[in-house]
């Protein structure tokens, strides 16, 4: 996951000092917030003579299109453009080849992203309200997340707003592509601090896996009562989760079946293949969580396993089966 660093955020410092610490530790991105201020460009500029940083630019504005002549001009890298202020429809033209994305407030529906999917390749999530400094993230976004990166598998996806050391893991593990921060990044004595904090996975929980689980409408499940050893291929191959649960007929669940089990299965039963009962599959031993857990609760149990994880089945309270939790974003690192 990268991060962009909000410049405007870093008030009490010089602008090219500024650039120059913020480039000592290798930030990704300088976002840069223009709320339809045409001189936020000189500060572009200025920020092009000293760095070769790719520029976030986040533009507010109903008339985006009088600014396209300076992002053309200045070969910005990322634009952004927030819908709730466009008032018409917007053609971005093909001589300007920043990647383009739109921002949406936790109150909009991701359905609108599908009119700008064509040219746009991410949505921005402004987890608070824009323009506040410091504020609380709204945990509505992590649905809209999941949602989002289920049906437009293709775009990347940036947050922007109260995003801490915390969020940053959860975030990281939801698959986010970039993080904006900045009270976070500017209220610490050095910024370098601050920065291995949003990497690192020591992190104190306040979140609960709930907040953030993939829902059980978008993992795989299937019944014990009547699965086939076709259902578990299918399954597993469907969702590209690497396994898939079984429960029983009140949801309570009785194990997963993994790639793994199915191949171990394969071997132990190699001269019987059509034969092979599905229940030789089931690892009934699995590691799980529930989803009344935090994410500290979820780091000091996966120190405590013996083997990787990669994924894991989250239950509530009545060990019924609720939804699941992946960990491959966070092995695959930056992206």
């Amino acid at each position: 996951m990268k991060i962009s660093a909000s410049i405007y955020s870093g008030k009490d410092k010089d602008l090219v000092c500024l650039v120059q610490e913020l480039d000592a530790h290798r930030v990704n991105f300088f976002h840069i917030d223009c709320n339809d201020d045409i001189t936020v460009f000189d500060d572009i500029r200025t920020i092009r003579e000293i760095s070769k940083t790719p520029i976030d630019l986040h533009l507010i504005s109903p008339n985006p299109e009088k600014y396209y002549a300076l992002i053309e001009e200045l070969k910005i890298e990322n634009v952004t453009l927030q819908f709730e202020n466009i008032t018409h429809a917007i053609d971005v033209p093909d001589s300007i080849r920043s990647a383009m994305g739109l921002a949406i407030v936790s109150e909009t529906d991701i359905e609108i992203f599908e009119k700008f999917k064509d040219r746009f390749s991410f949505i921005l999530f402004m987890a608070t309200t824009p323009g506040e400094s410091g504020g609380k993230f709204n945990k509505q976004n992590f649905k809209k997340i999941n949602d989002f990166r289920s049906k437009y598998a293709g775009k990347k996806i940036h947050v922007d707003g109260g995003i801490n050391e915390e969020l940053s893991f959860i975030l990281r593990n939801m698959g986010v592509n970039v993080v904006v921060i900045g009270s976070f990044l500017f209220r610490n004595d050095f910024i370098g601090s601050a920065l291995l904090q949003l990497k690192s996975d020591d992190v104190e929980g306040h979140y609960l896996v709930r907040d953030f689980m993939l829902e059980s409408d978008d993992t795989p499940i299937l019944k014990a009562n009547s699965v086939t050893f076709y259902d578990v291929l299918k399954s597993i191959e469907d969702y590209r989760m690497g396994f898939t649960s079984i429960v029983d007929d009140e949801g309570v669940m009785l194990g997963i079946i993994t790639n793994a089990d199915v191949r171990k299965s394969l071997m132990r039963n190699y001269e019987h293949l059509k034969n092979i009962p599905v229940s030789d599959m089931i690892n009934r031993d699995p590691a799980y969580v529930y989803d009344y857990e935090t994410v500290t609760d979820i780091l000091n149990y996966i120190k405590s396993l013996d083997f990787p994880v990669l994924f894991m089945p989250v239950l509530n309270e009545k060990r019924k089966l609720v939804g699941a939790i992946k960990f491959n974003n966070l092995i695959k690192g930056e992206s």
